[in-house]
């Protein structure tokens, strides 16, 4: 059952992906003041899971697949952008300073977008990986019972 626990991985880390992306769609246009902290964006570190990358790196000097070292993908962290805010002048604004600039997170809203799909297609392989894998499983267990 390896391949549906990769794809399983896979899922967690493009559904919080996703949750993450839709944060900071969602806090584009939220200002900053003094009282409350100016929104940073946020992005997901995730890679392999440690047996699963040593079975990459040895995966180039062997020809044998060790089925056990298959684990799939984690979450790292979420990390915070250290990008300078993106300054608006609108000096009727309440949140204005004294030059009439108001800060606003420095989110690329095109760039977030296509995470979003990027995420969203890649949740898609993963679930249609996963229904061949139980397709798989099936026939085998279909074959298995009839010899």
């Amino acid at each position: 059952m390896q391949a549906m626990e990769i794809s399983r991985t896979a899922l967690d880390v493009e559904w919080r992906r996703l949750e993450i992306t839709a944060g900071n769609l969602a806090n584009v246009e939220s200002a900053g003041n003094g009282t409350t902290p100016l929104y940073r964006e946020r992005t997901l570190l995730s890679g392999t899971r440690p047996l699963f990358s040593s079975y990459l790196d040895s995966g180039l000097k062997t020809s044998g697949i060790d089925a056990g070292a298959l684990s799939g993908v984690d979450i790292y962290g979420v990390e915070e952008s250290n990008a300078p805010p993106r300054l608006v002048h609108e000096p009727g604004s309440r949140l204005a300073d004294a030059r009439g600039m108001v800060a606003y997170p420095n989110v690329d809203h095109a760039a977030q977008m296509l995470l979003m799909v990027r995420s969203s297609r890649s949740y898609e392989a993963n679930v249609v990986a996963m229904n061949a894998a139980r397709e798989m499983y099936s026939r085998a267990l279909d074959i298995g019972r009839r010899g």
